[in-house]
């Protein structure tokens, strides 16, 4: 998921006035519901998603398998990460997919929202690539290694150096750690960069660690190219699909989460993405 992503007010109000003038009746709307309150599951589930992979994905499962699992699907695309949630707590639209666990409880802690994930869909995995040095163990001191500078990504890529012998952060640092984290650089230096510029950066350092989404966008294919990948398992950014809580047993809901950690998806996933997107199925805890 890209954190780092800007847009400006008057394109978010536009955004807004639009989604909400075209996502009448979902879930937490009156007219999505029959006269005795329960939910009207002839409506489509509208779902707000970013355009990669998330709309993908769910583009796919529109088109492929929902029909025949009897669910009307919707799909808004957004390109920012605020107006999704905002929207799913107000009822505009009745999920939304693009985001992770650290991401949500952070935004749930600042904006006073009550949204909650469903299931866990994929991992777009950070990687360390280099187009100066061929393994791991051939980064020497000296050379300068790049990582995304926005909050979330920057302690993913340092816990991802470290958990590999590449540095050595400080005892107790959590998800958030900076470059002040660093107990033990080995020599090397380091540079913080905006997570969209490190695919263009490979050619002025020695390495740098790149989001699975960028990595897409530059041709890169993590599986083949990258010095070391994140894993999946286990891993506390993997995205899923999220509603307002109070609205996890909608039928629909429970219908899409379903199709989503389906057999389809997951060879859909590894079919397109060459790594670069990975199933990462399973219970948000």
């Amino acid at each position: 998921m890209r954190k780092n992503i800007k847009i400006s007010v008057a394109a978010a109000a536009v955004t807004a006035l639009a989604l909400g003038a075209t996502a009448c009746g979902t879930a937490s709307d009156p007219a999505a519901k029959s006269a005795d309150g329960k939910v009207d599951t002839s409506k489509p589930l509208v779902v707000a998603a970013s355009p990669t992979p998330h709309a993908d994905i769910l583009n796919y499962v529109k088109k492929e398998l929902a029909d025949k699992a009897g669910l009307k699907l919707e799909v808004k695309e957004f390109t920012d990460y605020v107006l999704p949630n905002t929207a799913t707590q107000s009822g505009e639209v009745d999920a939304n997919f693009f985001q992770h666990k650290p991401y949500l409880d952070d935004f749930n802690k600042k904006q006073k929202t009550d949204i909650v994930p469903v299931v866990n869909v994929e991992l777009e995995p950070l990687a360390l690539y280099s187009k100066k040095v061929k393994d791991l163990k051939d980064l020497k001191a000296g050379q300068t290694v790049a990582v995304p500078n926005d909050t979330t990504n920057e302690g993913r890529a340092l816990h991802l150096l470290a958990d590999n012998g590449v540095i050595v952060l400080k005892d107790g640092v959590g998800t958030d750690a900076k470059l002040s984290d660093i107990k033990d650089k080995k020599g090397l230096n380091f540079q913080d960069l905006e997570a969209a510029t490190l695919p263009r950066a490979l050619d002025q350092v020695d390495a740098a660690v790149i989001n699975g989404n960028y990595a897409i966008e530059a041709d890169l294919k993590p599986a083949k190219d990258s010095l070391v990948i994140e894993k999946a398992d286990g891993n506390p950014y993997a995205n899923f699909l999220a509603v307002k809580k109070g609205n996890e047993k909608d039928p629909r809901v429970e219908k899409l989460a379903k199709l989503l950690n389906s057999d389809e998806v997951k060879k859909f996933i590894a079919a397109k993405y060459n790594g670069a997107v990975v199933p990462a199925f399973g219970a948000v805890k």
